[in-house]
């Protein structure tokens, strides 16, 4: 994990355009929002990455962690949402310092796949605590066994169609063939979880789970699992 922090923490190319990171992390706002539970909830997003539009989870929210485990990231973060009184930003070492039952969604996107199986266990007994009984975690963007690369590849290209980016992300696969993040990919690997292994996982730390209809944002090939306290 501290390699892919490492990366996270320095300036790289893994989003082939403004336009591509925009509206990637304004479909993940969107998709979380429809998550809070009511206006009076305290919402956790943890490994937030840059979370560009983490003010409309802030708006239907009373208040909005981020954290994330890169300190520049955490930086302009902070310095982004200064204004927005809602939304605070605070380190992984901050969070487990957090009493019992702080949050009433707790929300893990696009993270399992960087951790090693432990890491994932310790972070889901953590967020076991961290929930209020009647709380809800939602674990996003986990990757099947069975989906190859090019799927994710297909999926942005998808995307990017749709959003207007189309030429700019078939440049960026390119250019992703000779970046740092496959180069670190090939090397680290990324973790996969079929869905019996995710729920399993799940229901050891404590929680009653299913998974979701869709997952949340732009890849249909990979999967989002809703958990409660058991």
């Amino acid at each position: 994990m501290r390699e892919w922090v490492a990366f996270w923490n320095a300036p790289n190319s893994i989003y082939v355009s403004a336009r591509h990171r925009d509206v990637h992390y304004r479909a993940i706002a969107d998709d979380v929002r429809a998550y809070v539970p009511s206006p009076d909830a305290a919402v956790l997003d943890y490994g937030c990455g840059e979370a560009l539009h983490a003010d409309r989870i802030a708006a239907a929210c009373a208040r909005l962690t981020l954290c994330d485990a890169a300190p520049s990231v955490r930086e302009h973060l902070a310095q982004r949402f200064a204004s927005t009184d809602n939304i605070t930003v605070r380190s992984p070492e901050e969070i487990d310092a957090f009493p019992n039952g702080s949050f009433n969604l707790i929300v893990l996107m696009s993270v399992a796949q960087y951790l090693a199986p432990e890491e994932l266990d310790g972070l889901l007994a953590l967020f076991r605590r961290l929930l209020a009984p009647d709380g809800l975690l939602v674990v996003g963007d986990v990757i099947p066994p069975a989906v190859p690369a090019t799927s994710d590849a297909a999926a942005l290209l998808q995307f990017a169609w749709r959003q207007g980016f189309f030429i700019p992300a078939v440049a960026g696969l390119v250019r992703t063939v000779f970046s740092d993040y496959r180069k670190l990919r090939g090397r680290l690997g990324l973790a996969h979880y079929d869905e019996a292994a995710m729920l399993q996982r799940l229901v050891y730390a404590g929680f009653a789970v299913a998974r979701a209809p869709g997952n949340i944002g732009h890849n249909p090939h990979r999967m989002t699992f809703t958990a409660r306290p058991a």
